[in-house]
């Protein structure tokens, strides 16, 4: 076998030159770079730091904190999770960081409860973002935090889900938690960055006025089992009615408009008046001829007797 050449003194030279000079490049470019994004801030500063501080500023612009454990499992443009850490309303978070306020997670062992407005004023919430199809696989022991919790049955409203209970997204999921805790406000300000978002409250509003009116999380679950055992005995009602039968004054209405009773109400009396009317008038023709007839009986009585009384000769005496 042949031995291989070992590369002499002059080729080491030269490989290291060779990185040293790459090293340089690289310097160079940077330090241009750098020298580029200065003679800009210095023709107009305000646009520079606007788009350096652009998420920074919306963040601060959120009263609390909100952040995100997200394992990439949905589509980022359906991610209602990732447009709000587009907005800079929402931070990320990595596997085994501490959160030290509320976090949204299965695991937890409470439900979220207006006692829990305190952690939420100074810690804030934090939240989960994973498919629901994979949660067996969602690492929530590596999400580590001291105040686990639960959101009760509510109904989501999101493209994804919607009109399933518990299926919640992110957003959906943060302004629960700010309703039930005693920010209102705070969680109509997130849903307003979805044009959906209104709906939330629209479907959901008793249940979380119902969940707000508690105090603590064991009256919140008691409540739960309270509306849910009431959709049960509708849900039992509803297979019990025929609604085979048919009411026949509904059968061409439009359930989904509301009938306007007064003007129905109104063309019914203004018929009713119209019939009234006629029936007067009729009443009347009938009885003109009648009372002309019996003013004019008696004469024609008088005027038979008469004659009959010139024609006939013998008459009794």
């Amino acid at each position: 076998m042949g031995k291989t050449k070992r590369p002499n003194a002059a080729a080491k030279l030269d490989q290291k030159s060779t990185k040293h000079q790459a090293r340089q490049n690289k310097h160079n470019r940077r330090s241009l770079h750098q020298l580029k994004i200065s003679d800009r801030e210095q023709c107009d500063p305000g646009e520079s730091s606007l788009a350096s501080s652009e998420t920074g500023a919306q963040s601060a612009d959120f009263p609390l904190d909100l952040a995100m454990w997200d394992l990439e499992h949905c589509d980022p443009k359906k991610c209602s999770g990732r447009k709000l850490c587009r907005k800079g309303l929402v931070r990320t978070l990595r596997l085994n960081h501490k959160f030290n306020g509320i976090i949204l997670s299965p695991i937890g062992t409470k439900c979220v409860a207006p006692e829990d407005k305190l952690i939420v004023e100074e810690h804030g919430i934090a939240v989960v973002d994973c498919s629901w199809a994979k949660l067996q696989e969602t690492p929530f022991s590596r999400m580590k935090g001291d105040h686990p919790r639960l959101l009760p049955y509510l109904v989501a409203v999101n493209p994804i889900n919607y009109g399933r209970p518990c299926k919640l997204s992110c957003v959906e999921a943060f302004a629960a938690t700010f309703y039930i805790t005693g920010f209102p406000t705070l969680a109509e300000r997130l849903l307003s960055v979805f044009k959906w978002g209104s709906s939330f409250f629209s479907v959901n509003r008793e249940l979380l006025e119902a969940y707000a009116s508690c105090t603590t999380s064991a009256q919140v679950v008691a409540e739960q089992e309270k509306i849910m055992s009431q959709q049960r005995e509708d849900s039992e009602l509803n297979k019990l009615k025929d609604w085979s039968v048919i009411d026949p004054e509904l059968e061409f209405c439009n359930p989904n408009r509301q009938v306007n009773v007064s003007s129905s109400s109104s063309s019914e009396s203004d018929e009713s008046d119209e019939d009234e009317e006629e029936g007067e008038d009729r009443k009347e023709f009938a009885e003109g001829p009648e009372d002309s007839g019996s003013e004019q009986e008696p004469d024609k009585e008088k005027e038979i007797e008469d004659g009959f009384a010139e024609e006939s000769p013998h008459t009794f005496r």
